[in-house]
Parts: structure tokens; sequence; C-alpha cells
């Protein structure tokens, strides 16, 4: 299938490029963009304070239906990200699509393709996709 967007931000990333191609420089590019994700977040908790992590067992009944389930499970989050925080954040999940395309470029993959077939697999399997 052919997305404009995602076909295109795909071919650009394959365009500008240079310096990473090999499958070992473009797998260790996108696990480090992947912590700095993770490193931008906890400098918001941290350095910022903008979020709060109040994290806690998550208390659930035995006799919960799967449907209710959801109901039960919160994110530990408070909070919202700062403008500053947010921009920082964004940064860096677009840093790590961009290694996220250069890998399926590397291994001849469409990231559009991937995610019909995720998305299909969601509208299939619903909340039983991830457990």
């Amino acid at each position: 299938m052919k997305d404009l967007l995602c076909d295109g931000f795909q071919e650009a990333v394959s365009e500008y490029l240079v310096r990473h191609r090999s499958i070992m420089d473009v797998e260790s590019k996108l696990q480090e963009s992947t912590a700095r994700v993770n490193r931008a977040i906890a400098k918001a908790v941290t350095s910022c304070g903008c979020i709060r992590i109040a994290a806690e067992k998550q208390r659930v009944p035995e006799d919960v239906s799967l449907q209710d389930l959801k109901r039960y499970f919160g994110t530990h989050l408070q909070g919202d990200l700062c403008e500053h925080c947010k921009e920082v954040v964004e940064s860096e999940i677009g840093a790590t699509l961009f290694y996220l395309a250069a890998l399926c470029n590397t291994l001849n993959l469409n990231l559009y393709d991937i995610l019909i077939t995720e998305n299909k697999k969601l509208g299939a399997l619903g909340m039983f996709n991830f457990s």
C-alpha cells in the first residue's frame, strides 16, 4: 500500500541517512534514541517536575470482566508535560521514528504496511492483542 505521509517520511529518511546505514548502526541508533525518550521523560519528572510518577500496585478486583479491566489500570502519571518538556519528548520521539524508518529501509520493509497490519490486528483482536 501507499501512504503519502508515511512513505514520504520513509523515503526522506533513506535519502538523508548517510553515515549510519549499516544494520548495526541503525539498530544501535534506534536503541539510543529510545533511551533518549526515556531520559527526557525522567528529566521532566526529576528536573522540571511538570509530571510526577505516583506508582503503586495496580489493584484489580478478582471478579472484574476483561472489558472493565481498563478502568483499574492507570498510567501512574500525575500532571502534564510543560511546553519545554513536551517539545523535548516530541523531538526525541521524532528521532526514534527516524531510526525506526531507517530500520525498515535497511530490512526492505514498508513502515506503512506494518502500521496497517498492526491496526488490523487491533481491530480483530482488540484487547487480546498485547496481553
